[in-house]
């Protein structure tokens, strides 16, 4: 993972948040919030929750008897998610997921949203994570499949191998789309000491915007995508999003769009 993409700074949180909650992060939040719908009191922990869009699911789903703690290692990404949810029950924190500042075994449940494949050492973030857990809590979190499985990613990274023929931007095959195989996320938990089998379950979506301009931006200007073009040529930012807007409406219209999205949903329990 190169050092730039857990970079969530600048405009990236605002245009994370504006085009990508409801492009990508939406409809696997809802999933996510009803795993949880049996827990009616306690506490649950989120590590890499970003602008709250899981934080608002799981806020609407759970009784206010649950008390949930969101953290980010970002605080840019925690400054904006704080200001679309204030509730009694919702505590923000900045924090490391490789490094958490809680008390062993103070949550019934761990989530996390497509943030385990930023996590540099995957073993040492899933050991904190079992560390927080009660017995019998839950780990519960997702991450994408392979690239070619999420159409408009697949599509935008295409694209931009024609902007920089010799050093094209991968940080979306790499980093968001680079953690898919289910042996190796099993082999990391266990590494992490959880005892017990995971639930995998592969997961399609639907991602659809109003125009093909949309997840050009989203991708291009909302992610740390945005930091590897700037590397190479800043004054080419507009130019490289062009070209993935014309590839998007080149492969599925130049109206609304609408591309399959593919992600695993991880479930473990802690042992007692």
């Amino acid at each position: 993972m190169s050092a730039t993409d857990a970079a969530f700074a600048g405009s990236i949180p605002a245009l994370y948040e504006q085009y990508l909650g409801s492009l990508l992060f939406q409809p696997y939040a809802e999933v996510m919030a009803a795993r949880l719908d049996g827990l009616t009191q306690g506490r649950v922990l989120e590590t890499a929750a970003g602008t709250g869009i899981v934080t608002r699911a799981l806020a609407k789903a759970l009784p206010r008897d649950v008390e949930i703690v969101a953290t980010d290692l970002n605080q840019a990404m925690l400054d904006l998610a704080s200001g679309k949810l204030q509730a009694p029950n919702v505590r923000w924190q900045q924090a490391d997921a490789q490094a958490l500042p809680f008390d062993d075994a103070s949550f019934d449940a761990v989530v996390c949203q497509f943030g385990v494949m930023f996590f540099p050492e995957k073993a040492k973030a899933f050991a904190e994570a079992r560390r927080m857990l009660r017995p019998g809590g839950v780990f519960l979190f997702n991450a994408w499949d392979r690239i070619e499985e999420n159409e408009f990613a697949d599509t935008v990274t295409t694209a931009l191998e024609t902007v920089f023929p010799k050093d094209p931007p991968r940080f979306m095959a790499r980093t968001p789309h680079g953690y898919y195989d289910r042996s190796h996320i099993a082999r990391d938990l266990a590494d992490g000491g959880f005892t017990t089998p995971p639930r995998i379950d592969t997961v399609a979506a639907r991602s659809r915007a109003k125009s093909p301009r949309e997840p050009a931006i989203a991708y291009c200007q909302g992610t740390p995508l945005r930091n590897e073009i700037e590397t190479r040529d800043a004054a080419r930012l507009s130019e490289a999003t062009d070209v993935a807007a014309e590839a998007i409406a080149r492969r599925f219209g130049r109206n609304a769009v609408d591309g399959k999205i593919q992600a695993h949903i991880v479930t473990i329990e802690a042992g007692n």
